[in-house]
């Protein structure tokens, strides 16, 4: 399939080359700046995994395409003029709307870091780390209007070890996103892939996070405050506190037992 790609990430990056093994025709990829404005933070938010698409492009030939949040329509005809049978959205940080998805005769799906229904919007992996989950998910999908309730073509389980960081399950979730796209492209291609319907029941959402809501409860239990340091570590800001009026971001904890022995 002629496959555009919407994502500026290393986790797009990844995904791109798994299009490339399974036989995809990757016919042009978007790009932004490593500092954005999006609805959620207007003034700017710095992608910590920040891959250079326009580069990205040139090394294999791709068309780069800007896109600016303020000026869709340029956009979207520029990729209208690719001719992509799909547009598969990985690592991206915007709505895919409509009128986009309609460039493509199959439209456009998602890769989603949580098992769906559960854990949609933002931040899903982070928050998933936060709230001490054993495991969690990645989940390949179709958009539509709603916040990541179309059907599912497929997801993927890996567990979070109590020892695991952000970063390592960061690397999980991307091996699974491969395997996904290199099972189900193919099966899209074919009109074979599965479409299944999300069990609102099981429904839960979560808000997009920023560096500020980084900060340390220190109200919370010592289980608590562990998960939230590890889901905020390297490659994200980190959690911090406050000592004398100073940030102090800590990278890293551990929970020691108290010795009440007389």
């Amino acid at each position: 399939m002629r496959v555009f790609l919407l994502g500026t990430t290393k986790f797009s990056l990844r995904c791109l080359e798994a299009l490339e093994r399974c036989g995809q025709d990757v016919v042009g990829c978007a790009t932004t700046p490593a500092v954005f404005s999006i609805s959620y933070a207007p003034t700017g938010v710095q992608n910590v995994n920040y891959v250079d698409f326009e580069e990205v492009g040139k090394s294999r030939n791709i068309p780069a395409i800007g896109y600016d949040r303020e000026d869709p329509l340029t956009f979207q005809q520029s990729v209208q003029a690719l001719r992509p049978d799909i547009l598969l959205a990985a690592g991206w940080y915007y709505m895919v709307g409509s009128k986009l998805r309609a460039v493509a005769p199959l439209g456009a799906v998602g890769l989603h870091a949580s098992e769906l229904p559960r854990y949609r919007g933002g931040a899903p992996l982070v928050w998933q780390i936060i709230r001490g989950e054993p495991s969690a998910g990645i989940s390949l999908f179709y958009l539509e209007d709603g916040v990541d309730t179309g059907d599912v073509i497929g997801a993927l389980n890996f567990p979070i070890e109590k020892h695991d960081t952000i970063a390592k399950a960061m690397e999980s979730m991307e091996a699974g996103a491969e395997a996904l796209i290199e099972k189900y492209f193919p099966l899209l291609e074919k009109g074979m892939a599965p479409r299944l319907p999300q069990d609102e029941s099981l429904a839960s959402e979560f808000p997009q996070r920023s560096p500020e809501d980084g900060e340390i409860d220190w109200t919370c239990s010592a289980t608590e405050i562990y998960n939230f340091i590890r889901a905020q570590t390297r490659p994200y800001p980190g959690a911090f506190t406050r000592v004398g009026g100073k940030k102090v971001t800590i990278w890293d904890a551990k929970i020691v037992e108290e010795d009440n022995s007389p």
